[in-house]
């Protein structure tokens, strides 16, 4: 029966979660539009893959009454996994640290009996394999677990493949680029092979945060969560990927103050970060008006006290390692 119930309940939410809606950005040289995955029940895109492996897991049986889930997240699949969860009513531990903006750890401490947040780099500055570890000694501590495990579940690249990509496909007779901010490689495994099958000549335009390694980058300290990774997931090796662009820390401040003053899109980090990426790919382009996509992958709200904080965003410029000027690296 408890199969049976967890089915039933992500049953329901399944039939909670809308269609994100499209809307059409003015722009001199693109046909522009922005998927507004915020509308999601929990407020981003990660809705999309968290609800995938867990439904993916309760089916195989990897997930019952007694299991506790436990993900390494500073942001978005860590929200949507805790209310996800919490819906099931299946114990949730995510694993924080110190980038987790404060209104996402409010929220994860209010839903979450147990949160875990790390506090010492690992060796690329960064906290990534600090939170792994930390998700090891609780795979180890309790009983019956289940660990997700975002960075290699291709779960999470169905999900948006079937989810997020199915529905740009029934809004677009044709899409010519699509752009996509990278980070576990879930969310662009997902939507290049969709789109890849759906439109001919179409080109996958990867957005990647400067300090990344992902690509190859050297990694360096990043402050600005929801993209790059220290490490270059697994989920990658399923990515059909054109051109890789990487933006600096600061662009992506401008970047979303630009949505929200030109479009009214009051938009999360990576948004801003693809926006940048847009505009300058496409600077000076003269031809036929492409189809460009993107998405905006989560609301400003809980960025309210970092890039939308005059104080905070200059700080950056304060940061000793130069930034580098946007870079197209071609794939």
């Amino acid at each position: 029966m408890t199969a049976d119930r967890l089915s039933r309940q992500l049953d329901r939410v399944r039939r909670s979660m809308p269609e994100t809606p499209v809307m059409r950005l003015e722009h001199e040289n693109v046909d522009l539009y922005a998927k507004l995955e915020f509308t999601n029940p929990n407020g981003s895109s990660k809705d999309r893959s968290a609800f995938w492996m867990l439904k993916q897991a309760v089916e195989r049986g990897d997930i019952n009454d007694r299991t506790t889930v436990v993900e390494s997240s500073s942001g978005n699949l860590a929200v949507s996994m805790a209310s996800l969860c919490r819906s099931l009513g299946v114990p949730f531990v995510p694993v924080i640290d110190p980038n987790c903006n404060a209104i996402t750890e409010a929220y994860l401490r209010s839903v979450c009996d147990r949160v875990e947040k790390v506090t010492v780099r690992d060796s690329s500055g960064g906290f990534l394999a600090t939170r792994l570890d930390k998700v090891t000694e609780l795979r180890d501590e309790i009983a019956s677990v289940y660990w997700p495990n975002q960075y290699a579940n291709t779960d999470a690249i169905f999900g948006h493949y079937r989810l997020t990509g199915g529905e740009l496909v029934r809004a677009f007779r044709r899409i010519d680029y699509v752009f996509v901010g990278t980070s576990t490689g879930g969310t662009i495994g997902g939507l290049s092979l969709r789109l890849k099958e759906t439109y001919q000549g179409i080109r996958v335009i990867a957005i990647d945060a400067e300090g990344s390694a992902i690509f190859g980058g050297h990694p360096k300290k990043r402050r600005i969560p929801g993209l790059g990774s220290s490490i270059t997931p697994e989920l990658f090796d399923h990515a059909l990927i054109d051109d890789v662009v990487v933006v600096p820390e600061r662009d992506t401040v401008e970047g979303c103050r630009r949505l929200l003053r030109d479009h009214g899109i009051y938009a999360g980090g990576s948004s801003g970060t693809v926006y940048t990426a847009i505009e300058r790919y496409f600077a000076g382009y003269r031809g036929r008006r492409p189809t460009v996509a993107f998405l905006c992958a989560d609301r400003g709200t809980a960025y309210a006290d970092t890039v939308y904080n005059p104080a905070w965003a200059a700080s950056l410029s304060e940061d000793d390692t130069p930034s580098l000027e946007l870079e197209v690296v071609h794939a």
